[in-house]
């Protein structure tokens, strides 16, 4: 319930229109805690919200060595040092938060997400982890399925006694390998079709998205299946891109600015994506009569990619 109330609270922070909602969800939160936590806690959420990962990691370390146990000032660090691209710290956070919580189910999310910026596997870290947990490896399987590797996904599963719930997940795991073994048409020779079916892992959703952008296609469609991969892999920084880039073709701008400045928060190591982001937001804020922002933005964009 504390974890909650407490994803709630950063979730919100990336809303400007959130702000006071967030700070009294904060304050229900942080009662038990010092003024000095809380200060501490307060500032690198606000560091956080403009995207100032440096100083948000320095305030949550203050508030780790008043709280060395607490696991959300943990797992949050994770995230912080994972966003500034400090991979191994981002690893330590994300492992020690899913030592203190092995059923939480972000605190596995986020270790994934640095093992991937890490072009690392699970393997290497499995040691470092309560792996006879059942939960915790229901979780990991359920992620890795989500992410399309439906190997490591089974792999995560052999050899424990499954729920009625994971059992299903299994089933889900090797009816998704079955069909990818079906597929024997050399993808060289023949371009690959859009079907139902391709939209069961990131890749078939990129695939069709990439197909609408470079057509120009019905806007409505591009809209419709971008909102409907965000919803199915949440983590997917390209999604809220081309969910952006629609929004602007509607001449929703506002809307897109919210969208593609979380595309940020997702965003590691790609720098091309990072300047397709950075135009789409250069124009929200000229059309929106922000010069200032949109010339931000355009000074970001890296040249040579």
């Amino acid at each position: 319930m504390l974890f909650g109330v407490f994803n709630t609270l950063m979730q919100s922070y990336a809303q400007e229109n959130q702000e006071l909602e967030v700070e009294q969800s904060a304050e229900v939160f942080l009662e038990e805690y010092s003024d000095t936590f809380q200060e501490n806690f307060f500032e690198g959420l606000k560091q956080k919200g403009i995207r100032n990962y440096d100083r948000a990691i320095t305030y949550f370390l203050e508030c780790k060595r008043l709280q060395p146990q607490n696991t959300v000032v943990t797992f949050e660090l994770a995230k912080f040092h994972l966003y500034d691209k400090q991979f191994i710290l981002a690893q330590e956070y994300a492992l020690e938060a899913l030592n203190g919580e092995p059923e939480n189910y972000w605190y596995a999310e986020t270790l994934v997400d640095v093992l991937d910026a890490k072009k690392s596997v699970l393997e290497e870290v499995k040691g470092d982890l309560p792996w006879s947990n059942v939960e915790l490896r229901g979780n990991l399987a359920e992620i890795y399925f989500l992410n399309a590797d439906y190997v490591t996904a089974k792999a995560v599963l052999k050899g424990i006694k499954t729920s009625k719930q994971q059992k299903y997940l299994e089933q889900k795991i090797n009816d998704s390998i079955a069909k990818q073994e079906k597929i024997s048409v050399p993808v060289a020779d023949v371009k690959r079709t859009e079907s139902s079916e391709d939209l069961n892992s990131v890749e078939g959703y990129k695939s069709k998205i990439e197909t609408l952008l470079s057509s120009g296609s019905d806007n409505n469609v591009l809209l419709e299946t971008t909102e409907e991969a965000m919803e199915r892999f949440p983590s997917q920084p390209y999604f809220y891109y081309a969910n952006g880039a629609a929004l602007n073709k509607a001449l929703k701008y506002k809307g897109a600015i919210n969208i593609l400045e979380t595309a940020l928060d997702y965003l590691i190591d790609d720098t091309p994506l990072e300047n397709a982001i950075y135009k789409e937001l250069a124009n929200a804020y000229t059309a929106t009569n922000n010069t200032a922002k949109a010339n931000m933005y355009l000074s970001k964009i890296k040249s040579g990619f």
